[in-house]
């Protein structure tokens, strides 16, 4: 299935992406694409309503974040070895995480915001996994049953407020906008497998990123058992899981940063695409 939320900011309402290419309006019978609607019970709810049942949804229509209720927004660094060369780093022994806070969350096609004093505002496109089961201490082997699908994310980043002002990433990756989500969230069982995956992304046209989950360092099984060890994971929560070479830094000889007034697009094989207009802070 092809979980959605659509409406004005604070208002969407949950939906489906119908076999017909339509959205159909679910808020009759789910809540929001949230909490217990995200765990395998709930997810086989969904999935035994007939989708011709359901009210389409006409004309032109804004996605909101495709999942609601995020408790935790955890990321992880230099996770595909190609990206690691591009800037120069060494192969993570472990996975590298970190968190983006929840308030940089936003739709997939909603603008990007460059904060004030920004100069290095960068892309990432990057594999979301959502959770839909409570994971604490699970193992490899039993690590997918906790995963509800998996989305796209631009995992917006400023790298002089992540690696120039002290302390730790975060303060690079929260700012509000910095988080696209969507445009929906592809079930488990429709991705075959997510360490195969096309992913791009494009700023004005001109091919930025080009890459595969494929490359990843530590793959989806091992992240969400790993991250498991160290705190409880719960429906909805979000693991955004790297980027593959191409982000603004890595650029060769001049990095190139994002500025106000441009297009970015991206999109991951079979889970959609974002496109998003930059804009300067008020």
């Amino acid at each position: 299935m092809k979980l959605l939320r659509f409406g004005a900011p604070g208002a969407e309402k949950p939906g489906l992406m119908g076999p017909d290419g339509r959205i159909r309006d679910l808020s009759a019978h789910v809540t929001d694409i949230a909490g217990e609607w995200l765990t395998p019970d709930g997810l086989a709810r969904i999935a035994a309503i007939d989708p011709a049942s359901l009210p389409v949804v006409d004309g032109p229509v804004r996605y909101g974040p495709c999942v609601a209720g995020t408790g935790k927004f955890i990321c992880v660094g230099l996770n595909y070895a190609d990206h690691a060369a591009e800037t120069g780093a060494k192969i993570p022994e472990e996975p590298i995480l970190f968190m983006k806070a929840t308030s940089a969350i936003t739709g997939p096609n909603d603008p990007v915001i460059i904060p004030r004093g920004s100069e290095k505002t960068d892309w990432e496109v990057e594999l979301g996994v959502v959770i839909g089961k409570v994971a604490r201490y699970v193992t490899e082997d039993a690590a997918m049953d906790h995963v509800a699908g998996y989305c796209v994310i631009n995992d917006v980043s400023e790298r002089a407020f992540q690696t120039e002002r002290g302390g730790q990433w975060t303060k690079g990756k929260s700012a509000d906008s910095f988080g696209p989500i969507g445009p929906w969230l592809v079930t488990r069982d429709e991705v075959a497998d997510p360490q195969n995956l096309k992913m791009w992304l494009t700023v004005d046209g001109v091919s930025r990123q080009d890459g595969s989950s494929k490359t990843m360092i530590f793959g989806v099984r091992t992240l969400v058992s790993y991250i498991s060890q160290f705190m409880s994971l719960h429906p909805g929560d979000i693991i955004s899981t790297g980027t593959p070479p191409g982000v603004g830094m890595g650029i060769k000889p001049t990095p190139v940063y994002l500025r106000p007034g441009q297009e970015i697009r991206l999109g991951i094989e079979g889970l959609g695409e974002q496109t998003q207009t930059t804009v300067a802070a008020e």
